[in-house]
């Protein structure tokens, strides 16, 4: 940072000593994709372009994780804040797609209903994340395309369905039913939004069809939104996006809020 000078005109003088506080995505693969660019849209890139220079967004997405597994690394995740530690001020939480599955022999992931919601709501008042402080948004898993996910469970072997759209709804709903029984947890809608998007973008679509994704039915707008039937295209993660973001922020549209300081500042006199 050429140019850089200590003096009482930088009114951010004291943040070059603090690191960025963070956002954490915290979840399973439907968070670790969310780094990667799909249909020229990546969630996570979107998300630290809107907090650029004011936070740091961590992606903890761990492919194939259920509530279970989330709730046993946790403790070595998020130490607590201290001078070397970032503190965490947002984190979303997205697990419970691994939780529905089926309990077939070939698949063992499945958490019963209950005790997911018991496993949601100890991941949402642990001590690890409490320590922190932060904004908790519990976001609640997509539709399933159960047609599309079908075929690739033929595909891979498992003989039958691993998964099933009226079960996984299930557990869709009571993720908001566990955000609205802990306090100060923002409830995410992001099964509702991304059906309701689905539908819009299905030509003819009736309420009184089948539901999308459903066998029997059609895949509809599912089709690009959950391409391959579980996880998120890209237009799929910018539903989430346009969710989550009113509730990260405000930013100062000056600028001043920059954890280091604006250039204008570091060089006064200069129009930009």
């Amino acid at each position: 940072m050429d140019g850089y000078e200590t003096s009482p005109r930088n009114a951010n003088i004291a943040s070059l000593t603090q690191l960025y506080n963070q956002v954490v995505l915290f979840g399973d693969s439907l968070f670790q994709l969310s780094c990667t660019p799909q249909d020229v849209f990546s969630f996570q890139a979107a998300l630290q372009d809107f907090c650029m220079r004011r936070l740091d967004v961590i992606n903890r997405g761990f492919s194939g994780y259920n509530t279970a597994n989330a709730l046993g690394v946790l403790p070595y995740l998020f130490p607590p804040p201290s001078t070397t530690t970032p503190k965490i001020d947002y984190i979303l939480i997205l697990l419970g797609a691994n939780d529905a599955c089926l309990p077939i022999p070939t698949n063992s992931q499945q958490i019963a209903l209950d005790q997911y919601k018991q496993n949601l709501k100890a991941i949402l008042t642990h001590p690890t994340i409490q320590a922190h402080s932060p904004k908790i948004l519990l976001v609640n898993p997509p539709p399933l395309d159960e047609i599309r996910m079908l075929e690739r469970d033929l595909e891979k072997g498992h003989g039958q369905a691993s998964r099933n759209a009226a079960v996984s709804k299930t557990y869709s709903d009571a993720a908001l039913a566990v955000a609205s029984e802990v306090p100060g947890v923002v409830p995410i809608d992001l099964y509702g939004a991304v059906m309701r998007r689905a539908e819009q973008m299905t030509i003819g679509f009736s309420r009184s069809s089948l539901p999308l994704g459903s066998p029997g039915g059609e895949r509809g707008g599912l089709e690009v939104l959950v391409p391959d039937g579980l996880h998120l295209g890209g237009e799929g993660y910018r539903v989430l996006f346009e969710l989550v973001k009113p509730h990260i922020g405000p930013f100062d549209e000056s600028r001043e809020d920059y954890r280091l300081p604006d250039w204008k500042i570091l060089n006064p006199g200069s129009l930009g």
